[in-house]
């Protein structure tokens, strides 16, 4: 990096330039690695430390979904970065649609978004409700068709919008108050991606209780978790996801205690979706993940492994951080989908490979923030590397039974 008086006339030529670049974004399937990264992101120009590990899974949520977000964003460092005083990284597309972003309070992200999603949903039963009036009535075929189109198809993103491009023009110039209801309701035809999200401060710890209150629901709801196992924003501060050995404040000589397995607990409802990511370790069970969560009919909750500045590591390598860990045995990917039990299949899906567990110790040896506790208090350090190593192989031992059905 360059200090930005030193390349902002040098570079000015080259940003207008890139800015006459169309979006390219009908090239591949957006939900593969290469076609998401066609789409237009739109969040850019965050104030996250370099090598955030946060960032690029919600950068990769507005490359899929962002023209049609609402996003409740828990109070911590993914607000910080989002709304760094004057600026807002969050922008829009051509059409001037992008994600509606809102910064709620540190425990009640779930719970502000949940109403933001009840409340998109009371608008649009009202708007099914107005075009099942409208059929009845002595309006064009055209119409009636496009209408029915969009009933058939309100619960499906892509239906929902190949409707409304047709319904839209039709709008015009039309009197009659059902339809003008219609019509003043137009932003909500396109069906919207709900998401709630935050740290694991607030996910595991502060707002758990409205996190597991949505999403024992049962309503169409999206939860991302971006899991840095530490209070990141707030000093860095031991979390339930804190791993034991860990040295984090509040748990200066090594967290004596395992971290809470948020996943496991949100699965043993039955009906939520659940997945656990590190992108850096497998960018196309990310990209799986996020889309199956988006379509899945009902509640859904994604863990994000996030590398971070706290954890003591260089973080010009954060995303190959993510593949040592998942490669160790540290962190262990899987997708949970109830739609598989209607199918006859195991809705457990362990998509890392079997982890090489000898090389455990020098992963977590390699971030400061367990090899200080070695050097801090050598008395205790072995026995916690043991047990945050036995903690692992049972997570591990108890995804593989559950893979096995």
């Amino acid at each position: 990096m360059e200090p930005i008086d030193s390349q902002k006339e040098v570079e000015a030529a080259n940003w207008e330039f890139a800015m006459t670049i169309p979006v390219k974004d009908k090239l591949w399937n957006k939900f593969s690695v290469k076609g998401s990264q066609f789409c237009q992101p739109l969040l850019e120009f965050s104030g996250a430390c370099a090598g955030c590990g946060e960032t690029p899974y919600v950068k990769l949520l507005t490359q899929l979904f962002g023209d049609r977000m609402m996003m409740s964003n828990a109070t911590g460092c993914t607000s910080i970065w989002a709304a760094a005083a004057p600026s807002m990284p969050y922008t829009t597309n051509a059409e001037g649609k992008g994600p509606a972003w809102s910064n709620s309070l540190f425990e009640d992200s779930a719970e502000f978004g949940f109403g933001l999603y009840l409340g998109v949903k009371k608008i649009r039963n009202k708007v099914a409700e107005l075009m099942q009036e409208a059929i009845s009535l002595d309006i064009p075929q055209e119409l009636k068709e496009a209408f029915q189109e969009w009933l058939e198809g309100m619960y499906n993103a892509e239906a929902s919008k190949a409707a409304t491009a047709k319904i839209l023009p039709l709008l015009e110039g039309q009197t009659n108050p059902v339809i003008q209801g219609i019509a003043d309701r137009k932003d909500f035809l396109i069906k919207k991606s709900n998401w709630a999200f935050g740290g694991d401060g607030w996910g595991y710890d502060i707002g758990y209780g409205g996190l597991d209150h949505v999403v024992a629901s049962g309503e169409d709801i999206n939860i991302l978790v971006l899991d840095t196992e530490v209070y990141s924003n707030t000093g860095g501060q031991s979390s339930k996801s804190t791993p034991a050995a860990a040295i984090a404040k509040f748990a200066a000589a090594g967290k004596k205690t395992k971290k809470k397995d948020l996943g496991a607990m949100a699965m043993t409802y039955g009906y939520v979706y659940v997945a656990q990511v590190a992108m850096g370790a497998d960018q196309a069970q990310c990209v799986k993940a996020f889309k199956e969560a988006e379509e899945y009919p009902g509640p859904s909750l994604i863990i994000c492994y996030s590398s971070c500045i706290n954890h003591g590591i260089n973080m010009t390598k954060s995303q190959q951080e993510m593949a040592k860990a998942v490669k160790a045995g540290y962190w262990h990917l899987y997708r949970y989908n109830p739609l598989l039990k209607e199918e006859g299949k195991n809705p457990f899906i362990l998509d890392s490979k079997e982890p090489e567990l000898d090389s455990f110790r020098d992963f977590i040896m390699s971030e400061t923030r367990y090899s200080s506790l070695a050097k801090l208090f050598p008395g205790q350090a072995e026995a916690l590397f043991q047990k945050t190593q036995a903690d692992a192989k049972e997570r591990y031992e108890f995804y593989k039974k559950l893979a096995e059905g």
